[in-house]
């Protein structure tokens, strides 16, 4: 049953208020009761990537499914994006009177969940992240430096003046390299197609930048990470991600071998009753 449907039967869809004071850093959907868990997606994508995870998880806990701002539809934000998001979380969740809150993020939402656990005196008690590295620009961006990156950049120029049929093009090569379920590649399709384009480009700006390889050796909660393989095979995923967790002081790292980087879509069953190991 999708988020929607659910929400609709359960009447239970609510706004962050305080993301809405707050010009609105995300939306939240609320379904299910028992222990909180904050669900972030991946980058342009919506809350409705949790569909099937949120169909059982929600029979036991109480699932915070978000979406951010400048993505499916919800309103955008002025730059920075990212840390605009970060300092609502904290709000939002105090703000809920949420006690012992999961986090389960994938890519952009795994690399929030570290930045927000990295804080002294946070209110998480475990983080599952699903594909996703303390330094996504260190990966992709030789000889990287965060500060090299800024807005007003030639790429962010040219991205932000694509036209639409470009971006189509771009945004279907970039869904088939994500995942392999064909269907599922249309709905990534789809997703960046309606994304704000500054937010998707300003905002990937602030991803990129983004270098927790220090910092989450601050982080004391335990957790799990859930990493593809698709398509560089295992020994080289090994290699990505035991460097770039190298200073978390504990992890548990499973690898879904042979999923690309939407394991949710490639492998769901192993995705389902893996979580459910961790989240019993």
């Amino acid at each position: 049953m999708k988020i929607k449907q659910q929400l609709t039967i359960l009447v239970f869809f609510i706004f962050s208020n305080y993301a809405i004071a707050q010009d609105s850093a995300f939306e939240v959907a609320v379904v299910g009761k028992g222990q909180p868990v904050l669900l972030f997606p991946g980058f342009a994508c919506t809350g409705e990537v949790w569909n099937d995870l949120v169909d059982e998880l929600s029979k036991t806990h109480e699932c915070h499914i978000f979406t951010f701002a400048g993505f499916g539809g919800v309103a955008p934000i002025e730059k920075p994006w990212l840390s605009k998001i970060k300092s609502s979380v904290p709000a939002y969740v105090e703000q809920q009177r949420l006690e012992d809150a999961i986090i389960i993020g994938h890519s952009l939402g795994g690399a929030l969940g570290l930045w927000l656990t990295t804080e002294e005196n946070h209110p998480y008690s475990k983080l599952i992240v699903v594909d996703a590295l303390p330094s996504t620009g260190a990966l992709m961006i030789p000889n990287y430096k965060s500060e090299d990156l800024v807005y007003d950049s030639p790429w962010n120029n040219q991205m932000l003046a694509m036209d639409d049929e470009a971006f189509e093009k771009m945004a279907q090569q970039m869904a088939m390299s994500m995942t392999q379920n064909t269907e599922k590649q249309s709905q990534i399709k789809a997703w960046m197609q309606v994304a704000d384009r500054e937010t998707y480009v300003y905002g990937y700006t602030d991803l990129l930048k983004l270098d927790l390889r220090d910092a989450i050796a601050e982080i004391k909660i335990p957790v799990v990470i859930l990493a593809a393989t698709h398509p560089y095979g295992l020994e080289a995923a090994k290699m990505t991600y035991e460097g770039q967790y190298s200073k978390l002081e504990s992890y548990v790292i499973e690898y879904a071998e042979g999923a690309s980087h939407f394991i949710m879509y490639d492998a769901p069953e192993w995705f389902h009753s893996t979580v459910a190991n961790y989240i019993p």
